[in-house]
């Protein structure tokens, strides 16, 4: 038969919160260990609420379409599509967007 022990709901519910609050931590602390570029907050939001990854990533390293594509070698016209949601470009040119941004091809999809 196995041990038990019994303690009150409050105890119980107090050692429940330590955990949660121990796994938030933990999970603090392993994001901050893990190699990459901090983003702030209100570009994050930007991306989560639907806007194109490659408008916020150009708007975040302070360039405009024309300095982008000057940079990556892309038509300025193919970043305004691209940025639009008129087209999805190449994974070529996502190459080119990603590595004159400084970020993967998976960050601009």
């Amino acid at each position: 038969m196995a041990d038990t022990i019994t303690i009150t709901r409050e105890e119980y519910l107090r050692l429940r919160e330590a955990a949660e609050e121990l796994a938030d931590i933990q999970a603090f602390d392993q994001a901050m260990a893990a190699p990459g570029e901090a983003i702030p907050a209100e570009y994050v939001r930007r991306m989560v609420d639907g806007e194109s990854p490659l408008r916020v990533f150009r708007d975040l390293r302070g360039l405009t379409q024309e300095a982008l594509g000057q940079r990556s070698g892309v038509n300025r016209v193919q970043i305004a599509d691209i940025e639009a949601g008129r087209k999805t470009g190449s994974v070529h040119t996502l190459g080119k967007l990603a590595a004159a941004l400084g970020v993967t091809i998976d960050d601009l999809v």
